[in-house]
């Protein structure tokens, strides 16, 4: 099956959809506490799986990396419970992981299928 590359750089595609899957690269906000992060991180992503004909109710699976997993992990989940609907639970590892840059608290890695 054909393997189709999006919004690319020299380093990644934000976007890559192969077998009625879509793989997006992981999505981070820099300004705000872990709350306002967390909600531009899922608004990206829920843009991100609608350009490429998807949406969050056909997410599989997210990784979620947190600087801070002991101070963070309640507010960003209170942000995370409300936006994902139930009955569309994705499978999902949450992780403590240095951050690429100092101002990020929480970046998402998702895996979905298309509709």
């Amino acid at each position: 099956m054909e393997i189709k590359r999006y919004e690319g750089n020299q380093r990644m595609s934000k976007a890559v959809v192969h077998n009625n899957t879509v793989y997006l690269c992981g999505q981070t906000h820099a300004e705000g506490d872990i709350k306002e992060q967390t909600t531009q991180v899922l608004a990206k992503i829920e843009d991100l799986l609608n350009k490429y004909n998807s949406d969050k109710e056909h997410i599989l699976s997210v990784t979620i990396y947190l600087k801070d997993i002991d101070n963070d992990f309640a507010a960003m989940n209170s942000i995370w419970d409300e936006w994902i609907a139930e009955g569309f639970k994705p499978a999902r590892a949450c992780v403590e992981a240095k951050m690429a840059r100092e101002c990020l608290l929480v970046e998402m890695s998702v895996i979905a299928a298309t509709k």
